[in-house]
């Protein structure tokens, strides 16, 4: 197993150092960052609120009845109400999970807003889902189809290499479905199917032409640049010891150590973005040591923000200084708006009566799960009481629960032993780019560190709920094409923030009055500023948006290293 070891410099030595960039954020997009920069010969300092972890403490062999609370710590409760909603935060990682008790924000009564945070060396790269899928021009050209809201500032021809290089390096297993809004690429060998879902592939595409594929997903089904290959073991969210899926600590930023060029600081709460006074480029960053509560300053000569879409708004907005008083990189007032989330948990589920479903008949623990790639409105405009469109995920696969049949005795130890071969699908919806969904600063609640934190403002507006209702139906009638009783659709669009697929909040756009970044992730007025996270999207997509932000990364990368040697950063 690879040991990670971090240049250390003392802390004279750093306040005399001028790096070539500072990557504030270690997750998906910073990791990449630090490896693309490092690896053209620039000096990075690395920046992560949370501390540093290692191998030992991934936990996916661990069993819940060898752990102190069976899996179900009180601690949780305490410390992370909200973090606590999500399926991933469990005894063996919750410390992973930012606490949010130290880490508040507040939002209006009646519009809840759950933010999922990652708060160690990694962020949620460590626990995410992993279904990765590239957006096409439906998704970057939106506008140009359906006339809402505003198209990229750049199209899929563009993005396609750097989709390219992600997927070579990640490792994404999948397979190549030849469908133009649902562009293919550089794929490892697919997982296979299960009964069930090869079921619904059929009476999907028999009755209604629809495509029904195996997960795109950033796990390894062959072993890559010393990474094995996944044996299935899960659940991914609790680590890997094998390195099989990807997370930035054991890929990305272990490859920018390898050249000697990279700086790691971690507990390091960055507060502010500093700015020259007399030209107004960034200068560095001022932070806060976790433990300590001291102030520490890291001079550069770029900055690139990988915070995650509302930290680095929320970082942008206190950053204000006297030139930019409305936040920084913010004259088009632009910084915090047009927050979007998928709306998720409508769809449907079933049984599949045809099935064996005994202990014997399940497959092994594959780490993805089965998607339907967007169906309605893919060339028609007609909007049929909503524009955009969805995709599903879910599965097949038998259920041990104990609930087929209630009360004690026989009966109940029959159906434990027997159970249901289940089947469900939840649908993934579009969420329009809205600018009264927006975050600001609230200047009467800090974080822990004194730092003033976010108060969210956002829902879904009528075109979200008026779409569940016939994600729900698709759903159901898809069961049904595949031989499933008891099926049972679902209208129940979820609270923002729960998917945890939130984007917006520093837009791209050619014209700098409406939008806060150009095409390269760039600042339009800060140019030596980037923010390539989730923060850059001008619309959602109806797919997972983590491969898109990685791709955003590398190529402002390459256009950033191409400004550096032109002197013009």
């Amino acid at each position: 197993m690879r040991e990670i070891r971090f240049r250390v410099v003392s802390w004279r030595d750093m306040a005399e150092t001028v790096f070539d960039a500072v990557v504030i954020g270690s997750g998906a997009t910073g990791g990449w960052a630090a490896k693309q920069l490092t690896e053209a010969g620039m000096k990075v300092a690395l920046l992560e609120a949370g501390r540093k972890i290692t191998a030992a403490e991934f936990s996916e062999h661990i069993m819940p009845f060898e752990q102190t609370y069976r899996g179900s710590s009180p601690e949780i409760a305490i410390t992370r109400p909200i973090q606590s909603k999500n399926y991933a935060c469990r005894e063996s990682n919750y410390t992973w999970f930012a606490d949010d008790i130290d880490n508040p924000y507040t939002t209006p009564q009646d519009k809840p807003f759950w933010w999922i945070r990652g708060r160690v060396l990694g962020g949620r790269s460590l626990t995410w889902g992993r279904q990765s899928y590239r957006y096409g021009d439906l998704d970057f050209k939106a506008f140009s189809h359906d006339g809402y809201g505003d198209d990229w500032p750049f199209s899929y021809a563009d993005l396609a290499p750097y989709y390219d290089k992600v997927e070579e390096y990640v490792g994404i297993s999948g397979q190549a479905e030849g469908l133009t809004h649902f562009p293919d690429g550089k794929f490892q060998p697919p997982m296979a199917m299960t009964c069930g879902e090869m079921l619904l592939r059929d009476g999907a595409m028999k009755k209604f032409g629809r495509t029904v594929t195996i997960g795109r997903v950033a796990v390894l089904t062959k072993s890559l640049n010393g990474r094995a290959a996944c044996h299935w073991c899960g659940p991914c969210e609790q680590g890997c010891v094998t390195h099989s899926y990807y997370n930035s600590p054991f890929t990305t930023i272990a490859a920018a150590e390898r050249t000697g060029r990279l700086t790691l600081i971690t507990d390091a709460v960055v507060h502010r973005i500093n700015t020259d006074p007399n030209s107004g480029k960034a200068s560095g960053v001022s932070y806060i040591e976790a433990a300590t509560r001291r102030q520490k300053e890291v001079k550069a000569k770029v900055v690139v923000l990988c915070a995650s879409t509302l930290e680095s708004a929320r970082l942008l907005l206190n950053s204000a200084n006297r030139q930019s008083p409305n936040g920084l990189a913010n004259s088009s007032g632009v910084v915090g708006h047009y927050l979007m989330d998928h709306c998720y948990t409508s769809g449907a589920s079933g049984v599949m009566p045809m099935l064996e479903a005994k202990p014997w008949a399940g497959p092994p623990r594959r780490p993805s799960g089965i998607y339907i790639p967007r169906f309605r409105k893919v060339k028609e405009k007609i909007t049929d009481g909503f524009i955009r469109g969805y995709g599903y995920q879910g599965g097949s696969t038998p259920g041990f629960l104990g609930t087929a049949a209630p009360g004690f005795g026989a009966d109940y130890k029959k159906a434990y032993k027997t159970g249901r071969y289940g089947i469900n699908l939840n649908g993934f919806q579009e969420c329009l780019a809205r600018w009264d969904n927006y975050v600001e600063l609230d200047r009467q609640k800090v974080d822990a560190w004194g730092v003033p934190v976010l108060r969210i403002h956002c829902s879904y507006g009528d075109n979200e709920l008026k779409m569940a209702h016939t994600v729900a139906a698709d759903a159901a009638e898809m069961l049904e094409a595949a031989g499933a009783t008891d099926v049972r659709a679902r209208v129940s669009p979820s609270v923002p923030g729960f998917c945890i697929h939130e984007v917006g909040t520093a837009r791209m756009g050619r014209d700098p009055k409406t939008s806060v970044l150009n095409e390269f992730a760039q600042a339009h007025d800060v140019k030596n500023l980037f923010v390539t996270d989730g923060s850059a999207f001008v619309s959602s997509g109806w797919s997972n948006p983590t491969l898109t932000m990685m791709a955003i990364t590398v190529r402002a990368c390459e256009y950033l290293i191409e400004e550096m040697k032109r002197g013009s950063l």
